[in-house]
């Protein structure tokens, strides 16, 4: 018990960012636009909304064709031949110049992890693997991507490929993505028969082809390493590191795993410029930005804005505000499930990008905003939250195996009102046992939003409160 009082203080009780962080805090190497582009960044003081000549994915609800006539006439694939025949160190440069950095939730400098492709041949191909394994609770960008912008998404594997050299690409996407696959089968299909991909590609003298993998319903395989493993036709486990995917990845062969929205906004970037695209957003944090926004708002959604747009005005401006008013919040998870929860004090202000988060001890992850009114019984919610991590571990570390299921019996104890005072310490033990002691981050994803859940329910509700539920009394076990 004395260990719980002790940190009290919400800020104390917040996960330590020491052993492995979600999203770094400083982004090292990302290299930004120039100079006048720096200045015009320092001297914004508000980000957002968006103007619609700006926005990158122009069919993101599917009101027009999907099809390769459709995105031909919104530009899709205009001018690809002259971008590939630019090479592969304009590409990088235009890419490193944009600032992006990865839409998958670790948030590293886009350029520098392609570049890490481009090393002298040793004879091995290299290929480019596109992370379409969307299963974290909270998060669907990708899959509208898919579903009504498909040419997008391969046009910049195109232009991405050439980027690191890379012979082909494989799309690996969530099995239960069925529509989705069928739609993305069509369009690369579409695209073999103009000649867009496959040998000579866009007349550039540049061969490329694009592979669709489905997968069966694992989330651990949204991990790059596990996604790799899974391609080979092996159990989706991931794997120790060193060696990295970009030396040692797919088929023992030099890869770079990426996420669908990085991948597919890499073209627009070329086409209009690095600097166009760092012209958005905080200094670290370019760009555009594509958020979900689900749970008790009026009107959820996927809406692409500019990065670094305060949190209240997303959800206000873009999903109707909060069911109830904004006064009727009472948390938000900010980046899917995996990112620590924030109360509502934080959610007035904060802005939505990397480095703003991280300093109120959240991430930006998917940028997949999860509202809670009120109404809202946190403890249930985390507790549902650790049942479904429990049920995706993939049980390959102790930690993860059997501490997943600890915290699951427990949080669901503290549910039902059967919990004792000092489970709580117990608890919190648990996840720090768990987090930065596995392979991946999974562990620390299922232990960073019980840490800081509970924090917070202590801090509101109280200790008696939070092994309460529906008025029974409280369980002291004497």
């Amino acid at each position: 018990m004395a260990l719980l009082l002790g940190r009290l203080h919400f800020g104390s009780l917040l996960p330590s960012r020491s052993t492995r962080p979600l999203v770094p805090a400083v982004c090292w190497g990302v290299r930004h636009a120039a100079s006048t582009t720096q200045q015009q960044q320092q001297r914004k003081s508000k980000y957002g909304p968006m103007k619609d000549d700006d926005r990158i994915f122009t069919n993101l609800y599917g009101r027009h064709d999907w099809r390769l006539k459709g995105a031909l006439s919104r530009g899709d694939w205009y001018k690809t031949k002259e971008i590939l025949l630019k090479g592969h160190e304009w590409i990088l440069q235009e890419v490193k110049s944009s600032g992006l950095r990865g839409r998958g939730g670790a948030g590293f400098p886009t350029g520098m992890k392609w570049g890490f492709m481009n090393k002298p041949p040793d004879g091995r191909p290299k290929y480019l693997v596109v992370n379409a394994d969307e299963g974290e609770p909270g998060t669907c960008k990708d899959r509208e991507i898919i579903r009504h912008d498909p040419h997008k998404l391969i046009e910049g594997c195109l232009v991405a490929g050439r980027s690191m050299g890379a012979r082909s690409a494989y799309i690996y996407i969530r099995g239960e993505f069925y529509n989705e696959a069928c739609n993305l089968q069509v369009a690369i299909r579409e695209a073999y028969e103009k000649g867009l991909i496959g040998q000579n590609s866009c007349g550039s003298g540049y061969d490329f082809d694009v592979f669709v993998h489905r997968g069966a319903g694992a989330y651990i395989c949204g991990e790059e390493t596990a996604l790799i493993e899974s391609l080979e036709g092996k159990q989706g486990k991931p794997r120790l590191k060193p060696p990295f995917p970009a030396d040692v990845g797919l088929f023992g062969c030099p890869t770079t795993v990426a996420n669908v929205e990085t991948v597919a906004v890499a073209p627009t970037i070329c086409r209009r410029g690095g600097t166009w695209f760092a012209s958005f957003g905080r200094e670290r944090n370019s760009g555009t930005k594509l958020f979900n926004i689900s749970g008790h708002v009026n009107n959820p959604c996927t809406v692409e804005e500019e990065m670094s747009i305060s949190m209240r005005e997303l959800i206000e401006r873009h999903a109707g505000g909060v069911r109830g008013g904004w006064d009727n919040l009472l948390a938000i998870i900010p980046g899917g499930s995996s990112t620590p929860i924030l109360p509502k004090s934080v959610c007035e202000t904060v802005m939505m990008d990397f480095d703003a988060l991280v300093e109120v001890n959240s991430a930006l992850g998917t940028a997949a905003l999860i509202v809670m009114d009120k109404s809202t019984d946190v403890i249930r919610a985390i507790a549902r939250l650790i049942e479904f991590y429990k049920h995706e571990s993939c049980g390959q570390c102790t930690p993860c195996r059997e501490g997943m299921g600890w915290m699951n019996k427990m949080m669901w104890r503290f549910v039902e009102g059967h919990a004792r005072v000092d489970e709580i310490d117990m608890l919190w033990e648990i996840t720090k046992q768990i987090e930065g002691h596995t392979i991946c981050a999974l562990g620390d994803g299922a232990a960073w939003p019980v840490q800081v859940g509970t924090a917070e329910a202590v801090c509101a509700i109280g200790i008696t409160a939070l092994v309460q539920c529906g008025g029974r009394p409280l369980n002291t076990g004497v």
